[in-house]
């Protein structure tokens, strides 16, 4: 899923060379985010808001489960990634596939793949949403240390963001948006060493350092670990630090849907995939529920993080947040 991030003391500037998904290629600097207000396009007409389906991105959660654990180099994660393709390729205006190799710890080679599929695709106003597909490939946090090199199910912590996006993917191909979404699945996110935030998200790093020069969406949103039964979403400091106005509007919409599940408070200082989004500019926050059941009992990283723990009204209530963003416009405060 993640791991800790110390908090910065300033905003560096970061030097990264981009490379499009096709050919194109350039480099450029890109500054951290700050807070500034995100500039708005012209605002589409208000359209109906669909109605998310927790019911169905629950099935979507089970579908990934079944089969096995995703990590990487694994039939599961073969399996995974075809099923991603298949269902996408149904919903989106455009699917493509973005290999690459990474090397993991102890110089383990890893072939992992982002998967992008893009909604409205003439549309110059557009938004991002991301999350992980791949699973922890080893469950170092279990309370049984005989269980740390085996393999985490990752219901939570991978499937739930990923059911909420393909639920959101199928209403936007019945529902055409007023605006452009994109969808990323990003992969190798979690074979970070606990301890070292760098060296998790590979696939999002992989992604902001080769993504194409027009690409620019006006914010992004990344959801991990959302489907817990007793869903709290705080609000999480890198996310206000460096998008505030996208967590304004996120929480601002589920305070007016009364949606009890985001907590209007501050929540953890996280490295997720958000990280290296924000760093090239694209300014993301993130959607995550780390006290995942409660204050007393984490599944993070655990074989226990299975459907079980997991709820369709959870899902429901950040899908609902997402197609309300979508299909107003993505309005900012």
């Amino acid at each position: 899923m993640f791991d800790w991030i110390e908090r910065p003391g300033s905003n560096a500037w970061f030097t990264v060379t981009l490379v499009a998904v096709a050919t194109l290629s350039f480099s450029c600097d890109a500054q951290k985010q700050d807070t500034q207000p995100i500039p708005e396009a012209e605002r589409p007409v208000v359209r109906e808001i669909p109605e998310f389906s927790g019911e169905q991105a629950f099935t979507f959660l089970v579908r990934q489960t079944d089969f096995g654990p995703r990590a990487p180099n694994t039939p599961g994660h073969r399996n995974c990634l075809e099923f991603l393709h298949q269902q996408l390729t149904e919903y989106a205006d455009a699917v493509n596939l973005q290999p690459f190799n990474h090397t993991g710890r102890n110089g383990t080679q890893y072939s992992l793949t982002n998967v992008i599929a893009s909604f409205n695709s003439g549309a110059t106003d557009r938004i991002l949403l991301t999350a992980h597909w791949d699973t922890r490939p080893w469950a170092d946090q279990d309370s049984d240390p005989r269980n740390h090199d085996k393999p985490i199910l990752g219901a939570n912590d991978g499937a739930s963001g990923v059911a909420v996006l393909l639920e959101i993917a199928r209403h936007l191909h019945q529902n055409p948006p007023p605006i452009g979404v994109d969808i990323i699945f990003f992969d190798g996110e979690d074979l970070g060493a606990t301890g070292n935030p760098e060296s998790f998200s590979a696939g999002a790093k992989f992604f902001a350092a080769n993504k194409s020069m027009g690409f620019r969406p006006r914010f992004g949103i990344n959801v991990d670990m959302v489907g817990d039964k007793v869903l709290e979403i705080p609000r999480e400091i890198n996310s206000d630090r460096y998008a505030r106005h996208v967590m304004d509007l996120i929480f601002s919409t589920a305070r007016s849907l009364g949606l009890p599940q985001f907590i209007h408070s501050e929540g953890d200082e996280v490295f997720d995939d958000h990280i290296p989004l924000n760093n090239v500019g694209i300014p993301t926050a993130n959607l995550i529920d780390f006290q995942y059941p409660d204050h007393r009992t984490n599944y993070w990283h655990t074989l226990s993080d299975t459907p079980d723990q997991c709820g369709p009204e959870s899902l429901a209530a950040v899908g609902q947040v997402l197609l309300h963003i979508i299909y107003t416009g993505a309005k900012t405060p």
